[in-house]
């Protein structure tokens, strides 16, 4: 019999069955976790269920991350998330901790060949550490908190195979648009995602993160990287209990191989509306920059806040152009602090917001547009309406590319100020 993907591994694992692409399967889950951006609704369909505990306190994690208490309502969902926390004995992270999706990674709540869930699309971020992390909605989530369980279909698996070295002023936010791009916001409708090949193997684990944080705008269920030499540096200190390194066999089978050379990009846009309306930089016609947001929870971690203030340094950006900042996490926030990278970016400018996902979704009313501006951003959408005004128009970019534009007022190729 044919060898298994990443995905068939961890859930034949995790529902004791040989699970193939295709078969449904009850499995039993390492780690769910919600967020305020859902407000309190997980609980109190939870509550409606019938059940005053969840499964297991332990496994169970809450974040204040979408919401810096902007309004009275926020606050008040906030207060009623305390108050579960509390009387569940589970963990919450507080605001200011950052994003769910960098924070959990980060702290060594997610291990290879783990089963997690998340309410929230973005949930797939995970899968750089060969962990099948996926979003589910509030149903499925109060069901899963409380069982344990969650019942689904064994995706099948699209390998992104990735060969070349990125240029210079080239970087995983760069690939990882090329390749939705290629696929299309459905091509990978409810399949997994397996990056691989020599790119990947050359990544940092940041970028890593990129690229499986926006699988879900490809349609993907989950997007997955197998564990080598890198994965297990990064885990060092971080992970506090046992765990295996985890790839596919080589004989695994998948329902599409689609072949990326990095070599031969440069530096990639999406444009308006839509995160697979990718275009080369060089294509684009000038375009002004009204603002530039370097967050969420795709890049801003310190490796892309250090690139942007490489870019930045001893500079100020262009008059008329606001630069936002938000530091992904706490622990990126103190590191970018310790090594002066928020310093420079200060001086360059730019205004640092709340760890969390300020500046990425509307709703948390932060640094929302004008009517008609352009906003280069490093996060994974760019729907219409995204950053609260519907009549605003969002750039997808690399952190480069955004630290770039911030600095000329206008869309700019990174390249020419790439070290």
């Amino acid at each position: 019999m044919a060898g298994k993907t990443i995905a068939e591994k961890i859930l034949s694992a995790k529902s004791g069955q040989d699970a193939r692409a295709g078969d449904i399967v009850v499995a039993s889950l390492d780690l769910t976790y919600s967020h305020d951006g859902n407000r309190p609704l997980a609980m109190e369909l939870l509550e409606s269920m019938g059940t005053a505990k969840v499964w297991d306190p332990a496994k169970y994690i809450l974040f204040l991350d979408h919401h810096p208490s902007p309004n009275a309502v926020s606050a008040a969902a906030h207060t009623k998330l305390r108050a579960f926390a509390r009387a569940q004995g589970v963990q919450l992270y507080e605001m200011g901790d950052g994003i769910s999706h960098v924070v959990l990674p980060e702290r060594g709540h997610i291990a290879p060949g783990d089963l997690a869930i998340g309410s929230d699309s973005h949930s797939c971020t995970g899968g750089a550490l060969a962990a099948f992390t996926t979003g589910v909605g509030s149903t499925d989530m109060a069901a899963a908190m409380a069982t344990g369980q969650l019942w689904m279909r064994v995706p099948e698996t699209i390998l992104v195979r990735c060969t070349g070295i990125l240029p210079r002023g080239v970087g995983a936010k760069d690939l990882a648009l090329a390749i939705a791009g290629h696929i299309g916001a459905d091509g990978a409708n409810y399949a997994a995602i397996e990056f691989a090949g020599p790119t990947i193997d050359a990544l940092s684990m940041d970028g890593r993160f990129t690229l499986t944080n926006l699988a879900i705008e490809m349609g993907a269920k989950a997007g997955l990287i197998g564990t080598d030499a890198v994965t297990e540096a990064w885990l060092d200190g971080r992970l506090k209990r046992p765990w295996s390194h985890l790839n596919a066999d080589p004989d695994a089978v998948y329902a599409q191989i689609v072949d990326i050379d990095a070599a031969t990009l440069t530096p990639r846009i999406a444009l308006p509306h839509n995160v697979d309306k990718v275009v080369a930089i060089e294509d684009l016609v000038r375009t002004k920059v009204h603002q530039v947001v370097i967050g969420t929870c795709n890049a801003a971690r310190s490796s892309d806040l250090a690139e942007a203030a490489r870019i930045l340094e001893g500079k100020h950006i262009a008059p008329g152009v606001r630069l936002i900042v938000t530091p992904s996490s706490r622990d990126t926030m103190v590191a970018s602090m310790q090594s002066g990278v928020l310093a420079t970016l200060v001086q360059a400018g730019a205004v640092i917001a709340t760890p969390g996902c300020s500046g990425c979704a509307g709703g948390c009313h932060f640094a929302v547009p004008d009517v008609g501006e352009n906003i280069v951003s490093t996060a994974n959408r760019n729907f219409k309406g995204r950053l609260g005004n519907a009549e605003s128009f969002i750039y997808l970019a690399s952190p480069a590319t955004a630290a770039a534009s911030a600095l000329t007022g206008w869309i700019t190729d990174p390249r020419e100020y790439a070290a």
